[in-house]
């Protein structure tokens, strides 16, 4: 999967400087090209216009030619020391479809956003703002939630054999290259609890269960080979609530990154994003990039 072009949504704001250098650092490492997107809220202007009158012409003016100053600067604070030259990107409209249209313009490849800034994100769930940009373009959203030190070392890519799981792990490897992948599968042994309440044995349960663990790694080794992916990859399969054991895994393994299907682990509804998903890119500590196809 070839990453060309990356959007980085900022606005302006301290903390979506995590965002920009972030980006910054992407495109350095996969040679990609960097744009950078501020939108002036239209219904924040609009509400200028109305308290103002005629005066808000002149200051909407004067907003629009300080912000472009300020989004140019941020460009080169951030580009110059890594080498990246940044195009820069001031529209008007509603955030979240004014991004997904210039992105459509730029014909952009990945999207890179913060996931608590000042005025980006407004939604009080992090999840309801992910889907309606998911809902909006076809590219991939990375959604930062560290302040970035270095490249992405340790990716954690859960598994569940949808279509999906096959663009996370080529995604993965297009983002971060270099880095250590881990290729993730938790499972549930269907009927386990009606075999107990049947009074099965304990011995027979647990054989069903390893039957059930060992197609799983089988399925996961095929499922890497399908991806092209033969080395430098680790296989892990465990029992268990998927969100639950994921969260666990990524504590555990350190892992900076973590690539999710956006209808994966169970959720097959059109355009939207699957509840176990939702409550991964939620809980994670680290950042998650969501695939969109």
């Amino acid at each position: 999967m070839s990453l060309h072009t990356l959007v980085a949504a900022t606005d302006l704001s301290s903390l979506s400087r995590f965002t920009v250098l972030r980006a910054a650092m992407l495109a350095q490492q996969i040679g990609a090209q960097l744009e950078l997107v501020h939108v002036l809220d239209k219904r924040e202007l609009d509400e200028l216009q109305r308290l103002l009158g005629e005066d808000s012409k002149s200051i909407e003016e004067r907003i629009k030619s300080k912000t472009y100053e300020l989004l140019v600067q941020l460009a080169d604070d951030i580009g110059e020391p890594l080498g990246v030259s940044a195009g820069n990107h001031l529209v008007k409209g509603e955030v979240l479809e004014s991004i997904a249209s210039k992105m459509d313009d730029l014909k952009a490849s990945l999207l890179i956003v913060g996931a608590r800034t000042n005025n980006f994100i407004r939604e009080q769930i992090l999840g309801a703002t992910a889907e309606r940009l998911l809902r909006l373009t076809q590219c991939p959203v990375l959604t930062v939630k560290q302040p970035p030190r270095k490249t992405y070392q340790s990716v954690l890519v859960p598994i569940d054999f949808s279509p999906w799981s096959l663009g996370a792990i080529r995604l993965a490897k297009s983002v971060a290259p270099q880095a250590e992948l881990t290729l993730f599968h938790a499972y549930e042994v269907p009927y386990e609890a009606r075999m107990r309440i049947a009074g099965e044995k304990k011995e027979a349960i647990q054989s069903y269960r390893d039957k059930v663990q060992q197609e799983a790694d089988t399925r996961l080794h095929q499922t890497a080979k399908d991806a092209g992916i033969t080395n430098d990859w680790r296989p892990i399969v465990v029992h268990g609530n998927a969100v639950q054991r994921i969260l666990e895994q990524e504590e555990k393994q350190g892992a900076d990154l973590v690539i999710l299907g956006k209808h994966g682990l169970g959720m097959v509804e059109e355009l939207l994003l699957g509840s176990n998903t939702r409550q991964i890119l939620t809980h994670v500590r680290c950042d998650v990039l969501i695939a969109n196809r």
